[in-house]
């Protein structure tokens, strides 16, 4: 417990500090400036402004709640980061989610780590950080990888090494942002995934792409199928592969009325020795907590 209010004092001290116009910090070969970058500082909310670089441009209003209660009971356990912009004034550089609960639960400051850079660095330092640790939706990710490519001037191959992932993982989320913007909307509202739209991708019409991607949503389509629709529409002359022989009336009736039951495209494949399996697709956790309760008989 001393340890805790030691830490706390400092950054009390620290805040004090900043707040002395006589030291004022604005760059890191200035007086004091070792005291203050690197330490964690209480700062006022009301001298914080969001990062207009933030590429998460989507907050979960549930999810910010949950965090906000947390806050209240526990604090902020991980400082968020700012840059110094001006004599008491700092702008995000990560932690908005944090920044935002915080303010809703009222309180007055926050933990934060103060760091001393330009737009530039700002904006490198805000994308990589939120690239690596967030849960960005696929085209959140795309356009941050694009930004990092076009405004910090980096290639595929050197936005590769910082961000840690592979040149051509890169590339795949890059060729989403080709895809027409109703898709891309879908794609960050979870209706298709990633894979359908990497598939769309090898449409070039972008109505052709719409028209596929209606058709993904109006029957459910897997990634595969959606796959093999694409082959097809791009090669409508191409022979389909000999179909396999039907499945068993008994399947057949069985996969309708469990397709029915659990309201979810069910497959029932069988061998030829009789043998075989169901295949019950879900969309997330509740969808496998709603079926598994249809398979207990609790619904």
């Amino acid at each position: 417990m001393a340890k805790a209010t030691k830490k706390q004092a400092l950054g009390r001290g620290l805040s004090a500090l900043l707040k002395d116009p006589s030291n004022d910090i604005k760059s890191a070969n200035d007086k004091n400036a070792d005291q203050v970058v690197g330490n964690i500082v209480e700062l006022d909310l009301e001298s914080i402004e969001v990062n207009p670089f933030q590429p998460r441009t989507s907050f979960n209003e549930d999810s910010l709640r949950e965090l906000a209660s947390s806050i209240k009971e526990l604090g902020v356990i991980q400082p968020i980061t700012v840059r110094k912009l001006d004599f008491d004034k700092y702008q995000l550089v990560s932690g908005e989610r944090r920044f935002r609960a915080s303010k809703l639960v009222g309180l007055k400051t926050i933990p934060a780590y103060i760091r001393i850079a330009n737009d530039q660095e700002s904006l490198e330092m805000a994308l990589v950080e939120n690239i690596q640790r967030q849960d960005l939706d696929p085209i959140e990710i795309a356009l941050s990888y694009q930004r990092l490519i076009e405004e910090i001037n980096v290639t595929q191959d050197e936005l590769s090494d910082r961000v840690g992932k592979n040149r051509s993982t890169i590339a795949n989320y890059l060729r989403l942002l080709k895809l027409d913007p109703i898709i891309q909307t879908g794609m960050r509202d979870g209706f298709i995934s990633m894979g359908h739209g990497r598939a769309l991708i090898n449409i070039d019409d972008l109505s052709d792409q719409l028209e596929i991607y209606e058709k993904i949503l109006s029957e459910n389509l897997s990634v595969r199928d959606t796959e093999a629709l694409v082959r097809k529409f791009k090669n409508p002359t191409e022979k389909s592969a000999p179909k396999k022989n039907g499945a068993p009336p008994f399947a057949k009736k069985a996969k309708k009325e469990l397709t029915d039951l659990f309201e979810t495209s069910v497959e029932v494949k069988v061998s030829k020795s009789g043998k075989g399996q169901l295949v019950v697709p879900f969309k997330n956790k509740d969808d496998f907590d709603r079926i598994l309760k249809l398979m207990k008989g609790e619904e």
